[in-house]
This record gives C-alpha cells, sequence and structure tokens, in this order.
C-alpha cells in the first residue's frame, strides 16, 4: 500500500485497537475469517468481525435463510453459532497467530448474558475487541429490541463495559424512531466507537402460497437496496458522538466505502458483498489507497470531508 491506511477505533481505550487500515468484514457475512483463509488474503484486512456469538449454542432458524431481492437480500440466520466457549477452544488459538485483529461480535437475551459473554472473553489471546449486537430481543422487556431503547441500550453497554477492558463496540441498529439518542446512551455508558448499521426490518411473501417465506415472518434486509439509508445514519450519529463511527450497510466498492468515510465513519465494514465476492473487502482497500494516491491525500483529509463542506 502507498498510503497509510492505519485507524485507531478506541483512542481513549488502555488497550487500544489499531487497524492497518479502515476496511473491516461484518459480522455474520465472514465466518470465523477461518473458512476465508485459502480464498483471499485475510491479513489485508483492517479486521474481521466474527458470526454473532452466545453463551450457549444456537441452531438457528429453519431453512430457507437467505432471499435475494432486488439490489440485495434478506437473511433470518437466527445466530446460528457453537457458542462461547467452543470459540475460545477453537477458534481464539488460531486467531492468536494471526497479524489480522478478530472483534467478536456478542449477542444476549438478557443484559445479564452480555456481560457474562464480556467476561470471559476479556482475557482471551487472540481477542481484539468485542461489537456489542444491540438488535436482540430482550426477553426480561416483553421481547423489545435493545437498540431501540436509548435506557437499555445503555445498560447493555454499561454491563459490558464493567465486564471488561477490552475495546468495545456497539452495533446500532436502523429499527427505531432515534438512532442519534441510541447513539448518545451508548456513548455515554462506556462505549469506544459505534457501529451503524445493522439490516433493515424486511418480508418476502409467497403469492402461490400466499405465505411468508421466513419461519420468522421478517428478515433482515441487506445489500445496496439500503446503502443510501445507512449513509444518512451514519451522518446523523457521526454529528451526534464524539467516538469512531464504522460505517455498515451496502458497501459493496471503494466508492461507497469513501462515502461513508466522507459522512464522517472512522472505518467501514463489507458485510453481504462477500457473498458473492469473498474479494470485495480487498478490492475496497485497493481502491482506498488507490483513491488517495492519485488525489494526493491521507486518510485523515477523507475523514469528514463532506461534513466540513456542509
Amino acid at each position: 500500500m502507498a498510503a497509510d491506511l492505519s485507524v485507531q477505533l478506541a483512542p481513549h481505550n488502555p488497550r487500544g485497537l489499531t487497524l492497518a487500515n479502515p476496511v473491516m468484514t461484518a459480522s455474520g457475512t465472514f465466518g470465523y475469517g477461518t473458512e476465508y483463509e485459502d480464498v483471499c488474503d485475510i491479513e489485508q484486512l483492517g479486521a474481521i468481525v466474527c458470526k454473532g456469538t452466545t453463551l450457549e449454542p444456537r441452531e438457528g432458524n429453519p431453512q430457507p435463510r437467505l432471499v435475494e431481492t432486488a439490489a440485495g437480500v434478506l437473511n433470518s440466520i437466527g445466530l446460528q453459532n457453537a457458542g462461547v466457549d467452543a470459540l475460545i477452544r477453537d477458534k481464539a488459538p488460531v486467531w492468536e497467530r494471526w497479524r489480522v485483529p478478530v472483534i467478536v461480535n456478542i449477542a444476549g437475551d438478557t443484559v445479564e448474558e452480555y456481560g457474562e459473554l464480556a467476561r470471559r472473553l476479556d482475557a482471551v489471546e487472540g481477542v481484539r475487541g468485542l461489537e456489542v449486537n444491540v438488535s436482540c430481543p430482550n426477553v426480561k422487556a416483553g421481547g423489545a429490541i435493545f437498540g431501540a431503547d436509548p435506557g437499555m441500550a445503555a445498560a447493555v453497554t454499561a454491563a459490558v463495559r464493567r465486564a471488561t477492558t477490552l475495546p468495545v463496540i456497539v452495533k446500532l441498529t436502523p429499527n427505531n424512531t432515534d438512532i442519534r439518542a441510541v447513539a448518545r446512551s451508548a456513548a455515554e455508558a462506556g462505549a469506544d466507537a459505534l457501529t451503524v448499521t445493522n439490516s433493515l426490518k424486511g418480508m418476502v411473501i409467497d403469492v402461490e402460497t400466499r405465505k411468508p417465506v421466513f419461519a420468522n415472518e421478517t428478515a433482515g434486509l441487506s445489500g445496496p437496496a439500503i446503502r443510501p439509508i445507512a449513509l444518512a445514519l451514519v451522518w446523523d450519529v457521526c454529528g451526534e458522538v464524539g467516538i469512531p463511527v464504522i460505517g455498515c450497510g451496502g458497501i459493496y466498492g471503494p466508492e461507497d466505502a469513501l462515502a461513508m468515510l466522507m459522512a464522517g465513519a472512522s472505518a467501514v465494514q463489507v458485510g453481504s458483498a462477500t457473498y458473492a465476492n469473498p474479494g470485495a473487502a480487498i478490492e475496497v482497500i485497493e481502491g482506498l489507497d488507490l483513491y488517495l494516491e492519485r488525489h494526493g491525500l491521507v486518510l485523515a483529509d477523507v475523514v469528514g470531508a463532506a461534513r466540513r463542506q456542509a
């Protein structure tokens, strides 16, 4: 790489979280990273965010789990994973040998479960940070979504913050009425950074059977279709908080990533693009490098550039 693309995502955390470049893989789309070792050079990535991890193993939702739609894909995976103990035993020792930092995405049904996940992962070699998925149902609150309520988002963030010294990234949901209020509450509760955003709530109905296609009826929409929405949410959140924001949603090429960075994001995540092109994130990195070289810029010139022009 000709340009210095390094970024610090946890400037206020003693452990820090330095990435060689601002391009990460999004949770759920890149497995544990190990699945892609023979497909692309994962060591070129800024960071890998592994698939959502829970305290106990989960089988996930019934098939079908993925349905393509115009300019995107709907998924209803259901947090299928082997559980945190298996991750610590089988995956973390592999990550410890990598240069690329691995961030573990965690999900729970209660505030206490989030705290326990953070506690177990705190001193695990190979784990460089936590991404807290607050798009999960809160069982104790009648099925509400943690990320839809500033108070609940703050409670989850605070529980994780108390349980670990690892950098804490809170992944916000777009399925709420005011993402800015939730972003502020998570930042005030101790988040080192925020990921904006997760998939949007969507649905598919089979007109022949006259039934929803997914067993859970609704699913998460990702891909280019949500890019303008995600970009606007990144813009809003970057105007509200003083911590790094990671832009996520519909990034399929360098231009998409540049737009997120110019809106104020410090880094980006590439998600569903990986399904069709396992090397999509690498291509984004190469494109960013070429852009900076062509324009004679450094990364700091790009981050927030559109905000400075507004």
